[in-house]
């Protein structure tokens, strides 16, 4: 089975296409070869096919998690995705159009220095309807900003919505402190989120920068995340600590995020090509 590897600003993914994939079913091949020991390794795998009857979107894309659960969304996996189309030549024009689970997003290339690939993405306006995210409380708010959420007896300061995907943000003041390994996974699995989540832990260092840490639903830590960081921005905004734009810092690089509600949420990043690969069936 032949695939790529890519990554955005640190957050991996393999791009398979789906008329290669061999060897059972895609949720099974996603867990097998993401596993960093033993497989090929990565935070999550694009599997995508040509869509020539289709009249808006270029390919179709089913992202799956490492522990072969599915997303709905990635921002950074479908970036890649498109990263992947221009340097194999699937795709020679300068907008990409991909149909996911969650929509059709479009990627603009902005610019290409070697295997690096930079892009402005539309994701779409985030959701912030509660019953939409999809959050499960006896009583709620239509919007949870701010929403105090208890977490083993304590009380947590959250704002949750939707990328395509759910999210919980937290906010920080020094994120390097943040407890991502324990209180992550606590998160992600409450039984108030039915898809379960992914977590942004959010410091904000002045009204146009924050700094994100990242629990991603179904991976664990990941090194960036793009609906994240896309969703930690949106969460900044809402509670007014910080205006549009936004830039994103993260481990390895930064994200650009820009939105004016209610409109259209774009971000800006790379996604570099590392190697292809072939995995024996």
């Amino acid at each position: 089975m032949l695939m790529a590897k890519l990554h955005g600003l640190g957050n991996d993914f393999l791009v398979v296409k789906k008329e290669d994939a061999r060897g059972g079913s895609l949720k099974y091949l996603a867990r097998r070869i993401c596993q960093r020991y033993v497989g090929i390794g990565a935070d999550g795998v694009v599997f995508f096919q040509r869509t020539p009857d289709d009249a808006v979107a270029d390919v179709s894309a089913l992202i799956f998690n490492a522990d072969g659960s599915r997303a709905e969304m990635s921002g950074n996996g479908t970036r890649c995705l498109a990263a992947y189309l221009v340097h194999s030549g699937e795709i020679t024009g300068r907008i990409i159009k991909i149909r996911t689970v969650s929509g059709i997003k479009a990627f603009a290339l902005t610019g290409r220095k070697d295997r690096t690939y930079t892009f402005e993405s539309s994701l779409g306006g985030p959701e912030m309807d509660s019953a939409k995210i999809p959050v499960r409380l006896g009583t709620r708010p239509a919007q949870l900003i701010d929403f105090p959420l208890t977490v083993g007896g304590e009380v947590l300061r959250t704002t949750i919505i939707s990328m395509g995907n759910p999210h919980c943000c937290t906010f920080w003041p020094d994120v390097t402190k943040a407890p991502v390994e324990t209180l992550g996974p606590v998160l992600e699995g409450l039984s108030c989120f039915p898809n379960r989540t992914n977590v942004e832990f959010v410091q904000v260092i002045d009204r146009h920068r924050i700094r994100v840490r990242f629990w991603e639903r179904g991976v664990g830590p990941t090194l960036a995340s793009g609906t994240g960081s896309a969703a930690a921005a949106v969460a900044a905004i809402l509670n007014r600590k910080v205006e549009s734009p936004v830039t994103v810092e993260v481990d390895l690089g930064r994200l650009l995020v820009r939105w004016m509600p209610p409109g259209e949420l774009l971000l800006t990043g790379p996604a570099e090509f590392i190697c292809n690969c072939e995995l024996p069936d």
